[in-house]
């Protein structure tokens, strides 16, 4: 069975292919688009970090190209751990005020200074965890080094 085909539902396909193509875009299509959560979007608009656009008649959110290029660059920060204060500074830079690049540079040797930490320490955790696993024999026995191991905080 296909689907019926309405001239109604094809003049609202029609105006949303429209919609869509002049770079406006409803929340769920922004979401869609930059992968970022609809809830953590609005939490950005909340707290200063993406702009609040404009609204339609019926009060939805609508976004332009402009949003979808801030939201980009936000989640590819926080991909790349930037904390949302640091990306708020980065922002400044990319808008023309704010930043430096030189301090573009102290910020992001600062925090590959902390990855390495974070990964020396998780290389630590790694080595300990495998050998509390080696010591474990698995068995029912009782006695559980792994669980001796937390007790004590050796």
């Amino acid at each position: 069975m296909r689907p019926v085909v309405t001239t109604a539902s094809r003049e609202k396909l029609s105006r949303r292919i429209k919609f869509l193509r002049v770079d406006h875009y409803p929340i769920g299509a922004l979401s869609a688009a930059t992968g970022v959560k609809i809830e953590t979007i609005r939490y950005y608009e909340k707290i200063g970090l993406m702009p609040s656009p404009p609204r339609n008649e019926g009060r939805q959110r609508i976004y332009d190209a402009g949003h979808l290029e801030r939201l980009s660059f936000i989640r590819r920060g926080r991909e790349l751990g930037f904390s949302l204060d640091q990306i708020r500074e980065l922002l400044g830079l990319v808008r023309g005020h704010g930043l430096t690049c030189a301090e573009v540079k102290t910020m992001t040797d600062g925090h590959v200074a902390d990855i390495r930490r974070k990964v020396k320490d998780l290389k630590k955790l790694e080595r300990v965890l495998s050998e509390l696993a080696a010591q474990c024999s698995g068995n029912a026995v009782p006695d559980c080094p792994i669980l001796e191991a937390l007790s004590v905080g050796r």
